[in-house]
């Protein structure tokens, strides 16, 4: 199958060694406020995943991320995030990355090029039919990625994608495909840069949104979040007093007690 591949096309600026620092941070800038855009022509598509993640995990799923290199770590960071986030089980929203933990700190080399890695770390899950899988790919081309998608559709496990060429082979693959296309790099093929924060944006989308739908969200206070810092613990204090309009005092009390912002909140209104 034939398709362009923006995400390696030629640069649109040229000798960037001879750009002053005011020129490049400008014009990387320039690039940067391009990536929303991008992302509101996919808005339709990211809703429908969305609405099969949130389907899946109130029945008792989980969600997978999956990818390779700079997609690889930032489905690791989502997943990561959710637990001090939203309060969820650590294996709720599961970050894999081809070469393994190893590979977020420094690449393995042709990890990417496995096409049947994935579902053997997906498989060490006990991976099935109640969970959903979402491939992580700039390129729309990565084999550790694809190969993934193929298996779980095998297996009747929903699929989606964040791929930022349109019309790749992984889109193709995934039964929920989002393609973000950002065009080409302020440095050609470095697709950890608009590429990047556009999967990073998305990826911000889609487990808030499905957070916020299964109730983790209170208003607009993440009220179910892991009180794991001193700040965290202040927050969730302030949350209390916003919330009763009680002292600070009585709301710190009532969060040692219950060590929970949303139970705190309960068990005040319960009395």
């Amino acid at each position: 199958m034939s398709f362009t591949k923006t995400t390696e096309q030629s640069s649109r600026y040229e000798h960037l060694e001879k750009m002053s620092v005011t020129d490049l941070l400008q014009n990387i800038n320039n690039e940067d406020k391009t990536v929303p855009f991008a992302i509101e022509r996919a808005l339709s598509q990211i809703e429908s995943l969305v609405n099969v993640v949130v389907d899946r995990l109130k029945d008792g799923g989980r969600l997978f991320y999956i990818g390779a290199g700079t997609s690889g770590r930032l489905g690791v960071v989502d997943a990561s995030e959710c637990p001090p986030t939203f309060g969820v089980p650590f294996d709720l929203v599961v970050g894999l990355i081809a070469g393994g933990d190893t590979a977020i700190r420094r690449a393995v080399e042709f990890a990417e090029d496995d096409r049947e890695q994935a579902w053997k770390d997906l498989s060490d899950y006990n991976i099935n039919d109640k969970d959903v899988v979402v491939g992580i790919a700039a390129s729309g081309t990565t084999p550790y990625v694809i190969g993934g998608l193929e298996q779980c559709n095998a297996n009747g496990i929903a699929t989606g994608c964040i791929t930022c060429n349109q019309g790749s082979p992984l889109a193709v693959t995934a039964q929920y495909p989002i393609e973000v296309v950002v065009g080409p790099e302020f440095v050609t093929g470095s697709s950890r840069m608009k590429a990047g924060t556009a999967q990073k944006l998305v990826l911000n989308m889609i487990s808030t949104a499905a957070m916020i739908q299964l109730g983790h969200i209170k208003g607009n206070k993440m009220v179910d979040m892991q009180l794991s810092n001193h700040k965290l613990v202040g927050r969730g204090v302030q949350m209390i007093v916003d919330e009763l309009n009680i002292p600070q005092e009585e709301a710190a009390a009532l969060l040692e007690e219950h060590k929970n912002v949303r139970k705190a909140i309960e068990a005040y209104a319960n009395r």
